[in-house]
């Protein structure tokens, strides 16, 4: 990757939805150079796809939950993530060291939501049970840069 890669996939980061020409006018290049190296960054996976990415609280969705995922046998991350990524109540989860294999920070309408959402994250083979609090009031929520 090279500086115009950079900041291709930094106006990409604005705006997913940026036209060929957006990006070229922004990076100095021509809309059709610009759909070259979008092309090259997503051959090369350094651009894995575009996605919504949705405000939980503009959907109503004000019911929170951390859920705690156990496996059966061994589940490679990337199995995992296929799975949850279906799933849009997630809103992000990772792999942890512990006894649970992965903790997921879900939102919902309401509980009746939320469960119908576990019950799809459950819905994957190789999740044996799942474990989850959920969130009463938040005392910090810092942004991330």
């Amino acid at each position: 990757m090279d500086v115009i890669d950079r900041r291709i996939v930094d106006c990409l980061l604005r705006d997913g939805r940026a036209t060929y020409g957006d990006i070229g006018a922004q990076v100095g290049l021509s809309a059709p150079a610009a759909k070259r190296r979008v092309d090259r960054l997503r051959a090369s996976g350094a651009i894995r796809g575009f996605t919504v990415v949705l405000d939980p609280s503009a959907l109503g969705w004000t019911t929170e939950a951390y859920v705690e995922v156990y496996c059966r046998g061994n589940v490679s991350p990337r199995q995992l993530r296929e799975s949850l990524e279906r799933v849009p109540e997630v809103l992000g989860a990772c792999t942890v060291s512990g006894a649970a294999d992965a903790l997921l920070h879900m939102a919902a309408r309401d509980i009746e939501h939320l469960e119908q959402a576990m019950e799809r994250v459950r819905d994957h083979p190789d999740i044996d049970h799942t474990e989850s609090v959920i969130v009463l009031s938040r005392l910090i929520d810092r942004p991330r840069s």
